[in-house]
This record gives structure tokens, C-alpha cells and sequence, in this order.
């Protein structure tokens, strides 16, 4: 891709802590196999205190110069991304006038039959999609009805080439979720399946985390992104990072 094709920065951001988040973690302490929801996933708004964290992380911001803020705003359809956005840019991370573009290949990883399970509760309910995940592990597994890995790539390439068409050299900020975040990774750095799921293992991506790329015209033949930080939560207290840093991954992802 040349030069003229990359923003000048881009930021990928998962949106902050949601009723489904809190849902989940009260479901693993109980030890239940589904998570309790009453809504659909694309409704599941912020918790309260996903709300401060998209306030803290657009406060963050506007103590930038200007030219340091995006003046691009993308976000999934979900509530929760939606509102982090929102928020964010009510707090002074991006100009006021600055629509909201929403994007439903920014969407979250569909499970299918699996929504709404615990890892128990798959290995209860379905435990031949556990055992099929298990050998194909989560990067092409599909559940039925739902969506593989490979197939959020699919579209976020898609979504990369709009970014390129409208823009280029513009400063990009996408709000999404935690698969979103990690199949951008590989998108955008070229990553082996290896590679990419050894990210993964890491831990979590923490709720309104930043991951930010700049372009670099001296990389490569024509420029290309460059990693600068990957789930970064310096924006939040000490206290508030040890918190969203130690979380680990007990889902199969669900409500992300």
C-alpha cells in the first residue's frame, strides 16, 4: 500500500466495560454455564464504570495538541462501542463537530449457537464445538452461525481499503472490540496465525486500551504503519491499570 493510501495515524480502541463484561465475570464466579443477558449483544450498553473509562481516555486526549487528536471517528454499531466514542469526544478527544462514522464491518466476532456460553457452559451444551475449537483452534473455528476468526479478517480488509479511499493522511480513531483490535493487528503487520494468537495469549485486550499506528515513509518500499504502543492503559491511574491488565482470558471471547 503507498503512502498516499495510509492515515497518518491510526488508533484502535476497545470500547470500555460493559453490562455483558460484568455479566460474564459474574457468571464464571458462580460457576454458571450462561452468561445473564436479556438484550440483544449489538444493545449491550457500557457499565458505569465503562463510562468513566471512555471519559478518562477523551480527557487524555484533549490535553493533546490538535494535530495529536484524531479528526476521524469510527466505531461499531454495538451500544458499547458507540457510547465509548461518544463519550470520548464529548470529553474533549476529538472536535465536537466531528460525526461518529458507524461501520458494521467494525462489528463484534458473531458466536452463533455459542453466544451468551461460558467455556463450561460450550463444553456443557455443545461439546462437540469444544472439541471442534479445540482442533482448529480459535482462528478458524466457526461455530455455526457464527464467525471464525478468518471471517472478522475478511471484512476488516475490506475496512482498510475504505480507510485508504476516504482517509488518507487523515488522523483515524476506530472504537471496537477485542477481536476487532487483534485481527487489525494482523491485518495491518502482515502477522502469521502463529504470531497473531501469541499476541492473544498475552492476556486480554483491556477495555478502552489504545493500540496506535503511524506511518513511516522510510519503512519499506513505499512506508507502511508502524506499531507505537498495543493495549495501552498508561491514560488510567496505577491502580486502574493493574486492575484492566490482569483480567484473563476465560471466554471464548463472548460479549468482547
Amino acid at each position: 500500500m503507498s503512502a498516499l493510501r495510509w492515515p497518518s495515524r491510526l488508533w484502535i480502541v476497545r470500547h470500555g466495560e460493559s453490562a455483558g463484561n460484568v455479566a460474564r465475570d459474574e457468571a464464571h464466579a458462580r460457576g454458571a454455564d450462561r452468561i445473564a443477558l436479556s438484550t440483544r449483544d449489538v444493545d449491550i450498553v457500557l457499565s458505569v464504570h465503562g463510562e468513566e473509562q471512555a471519559r478518562t481516555l477523551g480527557m487524555s486526549f484533549a490535553t493533546l495538541r490538535p494535530e495529536d487528536r484524531p479528526d476521524v471517528l469510527l466505531a461499531s454499531p454495538y451500544a458499547r462501542a458507540y457510547e465509548t466514542a461518544k463519550l470520548f469526544r464529548a470529553s474533549g478527544g476529538a472536535p465536537q463537530d466531528e460525526p461518529i462514522c458507524v461501520d458494521e464491518r467494525l462489528r463484534e466476532k458473531e458466536f452463533g449457537i455459542l453466544d451468551g456460553l461460558t467455556i463450561s457452559g460450550i463444553a456443557t451444551v455443545y461439546p462437540e464445538q469444544a472439541q471442534f475449537r479445540r482442533i482448529l483452534g480459535k482462528f478458524y473455528h466457526r461455530p455455526p452461525g457464527g464467525e471464525s476468526w478468518c471471517d472478522v479478517i475478511f471484512r476488516l480488509r475490506s475496512l482498510m481499503d475504505t480507510i485508504a479511499l476516504h482517509y488518507a493522511g487523515r488522523r483515524v480513531m476506530i472504537v471496537a472490540h477485542q477481536v476487532v483490535v487483534l485481527c487489525l493487528r494482523y491485518v495491518i503487520e502482515n502477522l502469521s496465525e502463529e504470531e497473531i494468537l501469541a499476541v492473544d495469549r498475552e492476556g486480554d485486550v483491556a477495555n478502552c486500551s489504545v493500540t496506535e499506528y503511524c506511518f513511516d515513509p522510510a519503512q519499506g518500499r513505499d512506508g507502511k504503519m508502524v506499531l507505537v504502543r498495543y493495549n495501552d492503559v498508561a491514560h488510567f491511574g496505577s491502580e486502574e491499570r493493574a486492575d484492566v491488565t490482569s483480567e484473563p482470558d476465560r471466554t471464548a471471547g463472548l460479549r468482547g
